[in-house]
């Protein structure tokens, strides 16, 4: 029964993409038939959508859930407008005959006198609603449960034409003024609309290439422009935001030396935004091995000890992300990220995230010992006890439960030293106590844990 009803439905979806396909190709009035015509035929192909569309409507309504199937619903690409890459809410159609989303296709207009899709030169630049699509996207909408957005007024940003311009202005040898007015426009486009890192990839040839070529030119001496260095790595890190282009940006050979150097030199937002884009590319699994060379590494741990706290955090944010590869916690430690973290938790602000990214390095062989040897049992149970936020104080827990009670240096002196300080804090203080009361459920379990951990210890039961 459920094949069936799958098999119905894919069955629905062939025939309404047929029919989307024949309203779509019929967008423009043909020379050979009269408009009284040609509007019966088109309302007779909309009511045969309209139907299929109901039809699966009520084939989805009998479906099974499926828990191994996606959540993430497709949006059918005859419904995308192609300039603005997302579902149609005011669908209008041009001379070409092609549908375009109103807003998008009037900018266009205003300043060229072709086709997007066919580049076919247009007899004239009036448009006209496209109610056929109008309908199917809505009917589409209901069927699907999905959210359709109101049509806006609000500007878009440049088009592929406009995004070649500014690059040949940024690539090629002219007035370093230019190429930096260029930078910043481009910067300001990919910041504002979403479209221009959509085109950017994808539609802009050797894009990246054309952006990067000013400071692969500099050489060592990248920060010797600043401005035009801000520019052009805050672009790049609002296109690496971008789910679709970050396996391009970071394959690029230019873009991870390139952040990289941009760690090291250049203005404060310059390193902010270089260690943010390595935190976005390294969001993807497959960008993890590629980002996590020793020099990058090496930077990112610079940044956390040296620099101004919101690079620092961001710079921890990418380190957290690359680290979920074994071999590039060896790294990181090796480059003094531990004390760097302990002292960046010392100042006491964002200290869930250095925490996220310690608790992460205490699988290492000598994180622990390097930890104690630093004094940071104290100054943990000191946070753990003066907190008053809980995610704080359960990646604290998590870092004193689950790594230093538990493990088991050899060395008999320093376990006592480390059962000392703990127990103590749970006498003076009830720190522990607290957490299993009035924390939440991860909490608690934690908190009780290593109450029964100082209970044992305390009796000299033997570890389980």
């Amino acid at each position: 029964m459920a094949d069936s009803t799958a098999g119905n439905a894919d069955s629905l979806r062939l025939e309404l993409k047929k029919a989307m396909t024949e309203i779509l190709e019929d967008g423009g009035v043909s020379e050979d038939r009269g408009e009284a015509d040609e509007r019966c035929d088109s309302n007779l192909k909309l009511d045969e959508a309209i139907r299929i569309l109901n039809s699966l409507r009520e084939v989805e309504s009998k479906k099974i859930p499926d828990s191994s199937s996606s959540s993430v619903l497709e949006v059918p690409k005859e419904f995308k407008c192609m300039l603005s890459r997302a579902i149609m809410s005011e669908p209008v159609v041009i001379s070409s005959g092609q549908t375009y989303e109103k807003r998008y296709i009037s900018q266009w207009l205003m300043y060229k006198m072709t086709c997007p899709k066919t580049k076919e030169v247009l007899s004239h630049r009036l448009f006209s609603p496209n109610h056929s699509i109008a309908e199917l996207i809505t009917q589409w909408c209901q069927v699907n449960k999905y959210h359709l957005p109101k049509p806006s007024a609000a500007p878009v940003g440049l088009f592929p034409d406009d995004i070649h311009l500014l690059l040949e202005k940024i690539s090629s040898p002219s007035s370093v003024e230019d190429q930096t007015a260029a930078a910043n426009e481009l910067r300001r486009q990919t910041k504002r609309f979403a479209n221009v890192p959509a085109f950017f990839v994808t539609e802009v040839p050797d894009s990246i290439t054309r952006l990067l070529t000013p400071l692969s030119a500099l050489g060592e001496a990248i920060d010797s422009n600043p401005g035009l260095q801000k520019d052009i790595i805050t672009a790049l890190l609002y296109i690496s935001r971008l789910e679709e282009n970050k396996t391009a940006v970071a394959q690029h050979p230019l873009v991870i030396p390139l952040l990289t150097k941009s760690l090291k030199k250049g203005t404060d937002k310059t390193r902010r935004n270089a260690a943010e884009a390595l935190s976005e590319l390294s969001k993807l699994d497959s960008n993890k091995s590629i980002i996590g060379n020793v020099e990058t590494l090496k930077a990112l741990v610079h940044v956390i000890k040296e620099d101004h706290f919101t690079a620092a955090i961001n710079a921890s944010y990418a380190v957290f992300q690359l680290c979920f590869i074994p071999e590039n916690r060896d790294k990181v430690v090796s480059e003094g990220l531990v004390p760097a973290l302990i002292n960046r938790i010392k100042e006491r602000s964002f200290v869930y995230i250095y925490f996220d990214v310690l608790s992460l390095m205490t699988t290492q062989n000598g994180v622990i010992e390097e930890m104690e040897d630093l004094g940071f049992v104290d100054v943990m149970l000191s946070i753990l006890r003066n907190t008053s936020c809980p995610v704080t104080g359960e990646d604290g827990v998590s870092v004193v439960l689950l790594r230093m009670c538990d493990v088991n240096t050899g060395d008999r002196d320093r376990e006592r030293t480390r059962l000392k300080l703990i127990k103590e804090e749970e006498e003076k203080y009830s720190t522990f106590t607290k957490f299993a009361t009035q924390g939440s459920q991860r909490a608690v379990a934690e908190a009780e844990a290593i109450l029964q951990w100082i209970k044992r210890s305390g009796t000299g039961e033997e570890e389980p």
